[in-house]
């Protein structure tokens, strides 16, 4: 912070007084001219940063808020036990907006018009990303590290996006490769959400299909926010599929394939990392067993890359009663994120000069974990890792979906 120092004493002459004066009168007006400057900047302060959150923390998809916001909030603490960015502590403002869309656009525009938020980040979800992300951009406000694969957030043209993780296209390309060449399935079956969610993994698997001059062995659709996928198992199961890909959030898919298991219907299972992994395993149980999912952050148990530890120290500081997953993991990389953005701002710090930042910078190094964008590149990585829920309810990584199948 800038602290005016005072000139002149008693018993000096009038000179030196007036001059003291003149300085102390700079300094002020230097110190106001500087406020105000950071002031035209909504959210930062001298002492702060101001982040915006609309997520999920109510409803079937609250576990990808919470756990969205907790690893976000496990970074920015981090970083405010060490003084800060620049001297600056971060601040997270989360609004609940149940999954919906109507709800994200009324949070987005109370976060950026009310609160003055300097940027947003960690939103929870396509059809909710899909309502605020015209009104971020048309305020100018960076749209930092969504949880969601949608291809139209990858569109170049959104200036103000900048995504963390890989694509549902590049997730459902790795589910379809594995199926048929570890396995050699190709009666692929697909079951998703009603909503731009759903259909942005539907059309994943569409296209991965379509590159081997295969068509889905059979399709069904359940509505968004409801358990109700009865319907959609029993327009799949006629069709005899060796494999079924899941695009939806935990509660659905758990229901889904505890009524398979339940009625006899066991096909390979995969579901891509939307679901919210540590909820899925934790709904199904002993029915979990040999479910597949695709995840987009590394293991968060393991020990490489390095961010692994920071990320699990992080986390234990901030709540320890908490245990380590995947979609924390995510939250936290992308709380680590904008502190890199930030860090490379420096302490005249613009939205402008994050964004410009992020896009023309070498490869973002977060402890191993490493980004690369461009001026036509708004995603940081293209990793995919495949995971299998093991008999003992617990996740482990894997080469092949093959050996796992056989345990």
């Amino acid at each position: 912070m800038l602290v005016p120092r005072t000139y002149g004493t008693e018993g000096r002459a009038r000179r030196a007084g007036r001059l003291g004066s003149a300085l102390l009168m700079g300094a002020l007006i230097a110190l106001a001219g500087s406020a105000a400057a950071r002031a035209d900047e909504p959210g930062v302060s001298d002492r702060q940063i101001l982040f915006g959150q609309s997520a999920a923390f109510s409803g079937p998809a609250r576990d990808l808020g919470r756990n969205m916001r907790l690893g976000i909030e496990a970074a920015f603490e981090e970083a405010n036990r060490q003084g800060g960015v620049h001297g600056r502590r971060l601040v997270l403002q989360s609004l609940d907006d149940g999954y919906e869309p109507e709800a994200a656009i009324a949070n987005t525009r109370r976060l950026i018009a009310e609160d003055g938020v300097f940027a947003l980040i960690g939103a929870v979800g396509t059809p909710t990303s899909r309502s605020a992300t015209p009104i971020a951009a048309e305020a100018g406000v960076p749209y930092l590290a969504p949880f969601t694969g949608a291809a139209f957030l990858r569109d170049a043209r959104w200036r103000n996006v900048i995504n963390l993780r890989a694509s549902y296209y590049q997730e459902t390309e790795e589910m379809v490769s594995r199926l048929i060449g570890d396995l050699g399935i190709d009666r692929i079956a697909v079951i998703y959400q009603d909503d731009s969610f759903g259909q942005a993994g539907y059309q994943g698997v569409l296209q991965a299909l379509d590159r081997r001059g295969l068509k889905p062995a059979a399709i069904g659709v359940y509505p968004r926010n409801t358990t109700a996928v009865k319907t959609a198992l029993l327009d799949i199961r006629g069709s005899d599929p060796g494999a079924v890909v899941l695009v939806g959030a935990y509660k659905p898919v758990a229901a889904l394939i505890a009524w398979a298991r339940h009625v006899g219907f066991d096909p390979v299972f995969l579901t891509i990392s939307f679901v919210g992994s540590n909820a899925l395993a934790r709904e199904l149980g002993s029915a979990g067993a040999g479910v597949f999912v695709t995840q987009v952050v590394p293991f968060p148990d393991g020990d490489e890359p390095a961010v692994t530890h920071d990320y699990r120290r992080a986390l234990a500081a901030h709540a320890p009663e908490v245990e380590p997953g995947f979609v924390s993991f995510e939250g936290y990389l992308a709380g680590r994120l904008a502190i890199e953005a930030l860090d490379l701002c420096g302490r005249e710090l613009d939205r402008a000069c994050v964004l410009d930042n992020l896009r023309r910078a070498d490869a973002i190094d977060i402890g191993g974990f490493r980004l690369r964008y461009g001026d036509e590149d708004n995603q940081g990585s293209d990793a995919v890792f495949v995971t299998v829920i093991a008999g003992d309810g617990r996740y482990h990584p894997i080469d092949t979906l093959r050996l796992a199948t056989q345990q």
